[in-house]
């Protein structure tokens, strides 16, 4: 049987592979054996962390709203208002909700004032 030489299908392939890790350090950038396992891990953790920065920017909308609700002295918690605004109808999620709270407070202010105004005599719309 005579020999195949394929060197330059398995040097393109751990080409691609070096070109992913290049940024990597030590021997996680050079050996391919070690190539191979920390890019299974990276892009592992990239899948990973990609739900999970869904879940922390909400978690930070929700403190911000939150913050600024109890700053402004209103009588008033987060769950009410967000309770409130889905009883009113009123389509506003958590990313408007916290950008509205810093760029002015006064708008939910008036906002939770608004609610509030509503659900003391409801004959008023």
């Amino acid at each position: 049987m005579t020999r195949i030489k394929r060197g330059y299908i398995a040097r393109r392939r751990r080409t691609k592979m070096r070109l992913f890790a290049s940024s990597f350090r030590g021997a996680h950038s050079r050996l391919t054996k070690t190539i191979n396992q920390q890019r299974i891990r990276a892009l592992v953790s990239s899948n990973r962390d990609r739900k999970r920065k869904k879940r922390d920017f909400r978690r930070l909308w929700i403190t911000r709203v939150n913050a600024v609700i109890r700053d402004m002295g209103v009588s008033y918690s987060y769950n009410n208002l967000i309770h409130n605004l889905y009883k009113k109808k009123l389509l506003l999620n958590r990313k408007i909700l916290a950008q509205i709270a810093i760029s002015n407070k006064n708008g939910l202010y008036m906002i939770c004032n608004n609610i509030l105004s509503q659900q003391e005599s409801p004959g008023m719309l």
